[in-house]
C-alpha cells in the first residue's frame, strides 16, 4: 500500500476520449465477499481455497475453475455461482472511496465510460444494484471475450463498443497487475489503484500512475462536441 509521504507527484490534467474501469478493486471492494466465495468453491472443488486465492484476483472464474475441474468450467455454471455472490455476501462489499462520486459525475454529463471486468455479467450487475452505483452504458464482462486479462481483448472491445476514435488517448483504471498489463497491451494509459496489490507489482506491470483510491481522480470537464474528457490526477506516487 502507499504511504502518504510517497504521494507527492504534482497534479496532472489529462485530456482523453474515454474511461475504462475494472470493477473489483477500483469501483468496489468486495474482497471479503470474494474470499468467502472462493472458500465455498474450494470446498466444492476439493482444493485449498488459499491456493486459489493466491492467483485468482483479476482473473476470470472460468479460467481459475478450469485449472481444478474442467468439467465445471462452463458459463452456465460460473454465471450461476458468481451471480449468487452479491445476494449471499452483499453486506461484505463497499465502494472504493471516490468511485461513487466520480461515476455519478460522468453519468450526469454523459461522458463515455465503460466497465471492463473479469467478472461475469450477473456478478457485476448484482454489485451495481446492491451498492446503488451508476450503471455504464457499456459493460464488458468475462463472457464477452475468448481470453481474459492480461490479454488486451477486453479493453479493445470496450473502446470499440464505446465507439472511441482510434489513436486517441484512453485511460484504464485497474488494481491488478494482470489488468494493468491488459490495458497497456491495448495501447492505453493506466491508472493503478494500490487497493489489492503492492506498489512494486503495479510498477512492474507498467502502470503510468499509482494512487491510493479514486479520490485522487476528478472530472474537470467534458466537451460533448469534441468528445474530450478532462480529468485531474492528484496525489500519485512520486518517482
Amino acid at each position: 500500500m502507499l504511504s502518504e509521504s510517497n504521494l507527492s507527484a504534482p497534479p496532472e490534467v489529462l485530456d482523453v476520449v474515454g474511461l475504462l474501469w475494472d470493477c473489483d478493486g477500483t469501483i468496489i471492494d468486495s474482497t471479503a465477499a470474494i474470499e468467502k466465495y472462493w472458500h465455498k468453491m474450494g470446498a466444492l472443488l476439493g482444493v485449498d481455497p488459499n491456493t486459489i486465492l493466491e492467483t485468482s484476483h483479476g482473473r476470470r472464474s472460468i479460467d481459475v475453475i478450469r485449472l481444478y475441474n474442467p468439467s465445471l468450467a462452463t458459463w452456465e455454471y460460473v454465471s450461476s455461482m458468481e451471480g449468487s455472490i452479491p445476494k449471499e455476501f452483499g453486506q461484505d462489499a463497499v465502494e472504493i472511496p471516490g468511485s461513487r462520486a466520480l461515476l455519478a459525475e460522468l453519468d450526469k454529463v454523459g461522458a463515455p465510460w465503460a466497465i471492463v471486468t473479469s467478472g461475469t455479467r450477473p456478478l457485476v450487475t448484482g454489485w451495481l444494484e446492491v451498492l446503488k452505483l451508476a450503471k455504464p452504458k457499456v459493460l464488458i464482462t468475462a463472457e464477452d471475450v475468448t481470453n481474459g486479462k492480461p490479454d488486451p481483448a477486453c479493453y479493445l472491445v470496450g473502446a470499440e463498443k464505446l465507439q472511441l476514435p482510434k489513436g486517441q488517448a484512453v485511460v484504464v483504471f485497474e488494481d491488478a497487475p494482470a489488468g494493468v498489463r491488459s490495458g497497456k497491451a491495448a495501447g492505453f494509459k493506466v491508472v493503478a489503484l494500490a487497493t489489492t496489490h503492492g506498489v512494486d507489482q503495479l510498477k512492474e506491470a507498467g502502470a503510468d500512475w499509482i494512487v491510493s483510491d479514486m479520490r485522487s481522480v476528478s472530472l474537470k470537464g467534458y466537451d460533448k462536441e469534441s468528445g474530450r474528457i478532462s480529468i485531474e490526477i492528484r496525489n500519485a506516487l512520486q518517482g
